[in-house]
């Protein structure tokens, strides 16, 4: 799907980098892209750091990712942030992420309000910790009338608990004859996803070369273009994206038909 206006071909490296000599068609621009970021503790690991500091060092690539979908007219940004499974991990690298999460959202709300883009958030917020939810409901709140990039940040989520919640929404209201069970479709199933008026993605981008999807998305990937990389994902640069966003404007989507 892609439901960006149509536009000419036009070089990149004037607005985003003097480096970059990278061409672009916008006409074939993914509309939502969404991303594994995979990757910090092992970068914190070759330079014999704390995987914190690969947390800290992710999430400027978080910052330069953000700006260039929103510099470029990508509508729709989905992160993999912290998945319902990443709760089993050391109970002090879980305190500092939420930290971090949170001065992330302080420091960035200014900037989100000045360059028109939106917070949005999916999974299982009640988890997060009360100052980390406070957090987000202000970022949410300041940016939701805003009309450029949404910026969706899957936090506490997991795509089988998301199924699971589905099934339960639906079976209760067919339960309390809302609905008959032979209106169920993929239109109805839809409506009951965190994502409910958010497009499928177009692209999934997963860094440091893991060849699987980790529970992320699994009912909107369904015919959504895969591409890993090998970039650890402190190390994927505005260069790295951007050729991504090339091959993807390559490739033919058939989703099903001849």
């Amino acid at each position: 799907m892609n439901v960006l206006p149509k536009k000419r071909k036009r070089s990149l490296n004037s607005s985003l980098s003097s480096s970059s000599s990278i061409e672009l068609d916008t006409t074939k621009l993914p509309a939502h892209v969404a991303i594994i970021m995979d990757g910090n503790g092992r970068w914190a690991k070759k330079r014999l750091l704390n995987r914190i500091n690969g947390h800290e060092k992710g999430s400027e690539t978080v910052r330069t990712v953000v700006r260039t979908c929103r510099q470029i007219g990508i509508s729709y940004l989905t992160l993999y942030a912290f998945s319902t499974e990443n709760w089993q991990r050391p109970k002090a690298e879980v305190e500092a992420l939420m930290a971090l999460l949170k001065k992330f959202l302080q420091s960035e709300q200014k900037e989100m309000v000045e360059n028109n883009i939106r917070l949005r958030v999916i999974g299982q917020i009640h988890r997060l910790p009360a100052n980390v939810r406070q957090a987000l409901e202000q970022t949410m709140t300041a940016t939701r009338e805003l009309t450029g990039l949404n910026l969706i940040l899957a936090l506490s989520y997991g795509g089988r608990a998301e199924i699971v919640r589905m099934v339960q929404s639906v079976a209760e209201k067919i339960k309390r004859g809302i609905i008959e069970p032979d209106a169920v479709n993929e239109e109805l199933i839809c409506e009951h996803l965190y994502t409910l008026d958010i497009p499928d993605p177009d692209l999934l981008i997963r860094t440091s070369g893991e060849m699987r999807i980790s529970n992320f998305l699994l009912w909107q990937i369904a015919y959504t273009e895969l591409f890993v990389t090998t970039t650890l994902w402190p190390d994927f640069s505005k260069e790295e994206f951007l050729k991504i966003l090339k091959d993807f404007t390559a490739r033919v989507r058939r989703f099903g038909v001849v």
